[in-house]
Formats: structure tokens, C-alpha cells, sequence
């Protein structure tokens, strides 16, 4: 089992690489500037334009690798955000009892039991739609999840013997979630961050498929809201400015996923 999780997390760093590697060559891989006119509208695949071009002359092959800075950027953002929210809560709401816990565990609750899509959807409309914008929107309604994860695990270890003996003996509160706390929430933090950065990944392309998304950045979303707004399948364009951004943000989220899967059998296996 050792190995079968090994699999999954070299099969998902693998990925994880290909899109990040994408990413940060894109200004040198891309054959063209992504917002500039460099062919003839709508033409097919061709030895100078790999994907061919959209329908104002736009490289999609370069629209591609530009839209992974895009995409990954919001991604990571938003994981990073709903983990380190999440994490604090967590060990927050765990470590200490009373109004504050309370407090933390009943505001969680309250975003976990709402439907996550449409208050996605109904919060965009308002918060705007920059990149960071719709990172940091993503990031506050993913940690709630995480925050209740940590908070039973740092429950769980604060109540151990040898915890509250060296809470007994003087350790502080800091050391004590340090020394003992830290590492046994770690592997679940990795996982919960691999997984929000997926669903961020996800969720950006949604909502800028939607409309939702900026429309000045080149996005794997919005390579798709263009595509179907344009009317890429009734045209007959939609293997080369459809399937490849569909395939990298499935492929983007099946990375990250695998990696959460990796540590997570590593972990329950010892």
C-alpha cells in the first residue's frame, strides 16, 4: 500500500509540474502575444498556429499557456488562503474552550450548510472579478471544512497524557500546539490545501465560464466562456478552443488531487 501511495503522489507532483512548469514558461514557450491578432480568424490547426486561432485572429495555443498563470495563480492563492484560515481555526476552536470555540465552530458551521455554488455564483456578482478578488472570495468559504478538521485532531492530541503533562510542567500554550499539535495536523493541512487549491482551479474556470471571471485576463475560463459565447461548436472549432483548456484544468485538478491522496494513504498507513 506504501507503494500504491507512492504512485499517487509521483502521478500528482508529476502534473502538479507540468501545469506549473507551463505556467511560469509561458512568456517564452508562447509562440505570439495572447491579446494580439496573429492570424486568420478562425483557422484551423496549422503548422504556425498549433490550436489554431480564435475568431478575432488570437494564437490559442498561446491564449493556453498564458491562461495557466491565470488559473494557477487563483488557485494557489485560494488554497493558501483557505488553508491558513482554516488552520487557525481550527487550532483555535480546538485548543480553547469557551465563546471564542463556540464562536469559531458555529460560523463554520453556518458556511458548510450553505449551498457553496450559488453563494460562489451570488458573492462574485458583487465582489468583482479581478483575480484576487475571486481568490480571496473562494479562499474565505473553503476553510470552513478545514477549520473542523483541525479543530476534532487538535482536540484529539491536547487531551493526550503526555500533552497535559507538559502543559502541567509549564510548557506554554504556543509550544505546546508547536511540539505536539503542529505535527500531527501537518499531512492533513498538506491535504486540505491540495484540495482547495483543485476546487479553486475548478471554481475560477466555472465562474469565469459564467461571465464571472475577468474579462481582461487570459484564463483557461475564460478561454471557455469565449469559445462558447462565440459559438465554437456550431462552427466546428471546439476540438482545438474547447478540449485543451477542459483537458489542462481537468488535468490541473487531478494532479493536486492525487498529491492529497498520496499523503493521504501515507499517513492512515503509518
Amino acid at each position: 500500500m506504501i507503494a500504491r501511495a507512492t504512485a499517487h503522489t509521483r502521478a500528482g507532483v508529476s502534473l502538479a509540474a507540468l501545469v506549473f512548469g507551463l505556467a511560469l514558461l509561458a512568456p517564452w514557450l508562447a509562440p505570439f502575444d495572447p491579446t494580439l491578432a496573429v492570424g486568420p480568424p478562425s483557422s484551423a490547426p496549422s503548422r504556425q498556429h498549433w490550436l489554431g486561432t480564435n475568431d478575432i485572429g488570437q494564437d490559442i495555443l498561446s491564449e493556453l499557456l498564458h491562461g495557466a498563470r491565470s488559473s494557477l495563480a487563483v488557485g494557489l492563492a485560494a488554497g493558501l488562503i483557505a488553508t491558513t484560515v482554516g488552520v487557525a481555526a481550527g487550532l483555535l476552536a480546538g485548543a480553547r474552550r469557551g465563546l471564542v470555540a463556540s464562536v469559531v465552530l458555529r460560523v463554520a458551521d453556518v458556511v458548510l450548510v450553505l449551498p457553496f455554488l450559488p453563494l460562489v455564483i451570488v458573492l462574485a456578482a458583487y465582489v468583482g472579478t479581478s483575480r484576487w478578488q475571486v481568490a480571496t472570495l473562494l479562499g474565505g468559504l473553503m476553510w470552513a471544512r478545514t477549520a473542523r478538521l483541525v479543530q476534532a485532531l487538535t482536540r484529539a492530541e491536547v487531551s493526550r497524557d503526555y500533552v497535559l503533562a507538559a502543559h502541567a510542567a509549564g510548557a506554554s500554550l504556543i509550544r505546546v500546539l508547536a511540539t505536539h499539535v503542529g505535527p500531527a495536523i501537518a499531512p492533513l493541512a498538506v491535504v486540505q490545501f491540495t484540495q482547495a487549491v483543485g476546487m479553486a482551479i475548478a471554481l475560477e474556470s466555472s465562474l469565469a465560464f459564467l461571465g464571472l471571471g475577468d474579462p481582461t485576463a487570459k484564463s483557461w475560463g475564460t478561454m471557455l466562456y469565449y469559445a462558447q459565447a462565440r459559438n465554437a461548436f456550431l462552427t466546428g472549432q471546439w476540438p482545438w478552443w474547447v478540449v485543451p483548456p477542459g483537458l489542462m484544468i481537468a488535468l490541473s485538478v487531478l494532479g493536486f488531487t492525487l498529491i492529497g491522496l498520496g499523503v493521504t494513504e501515507r499517513r492512515t498507513r503509518g
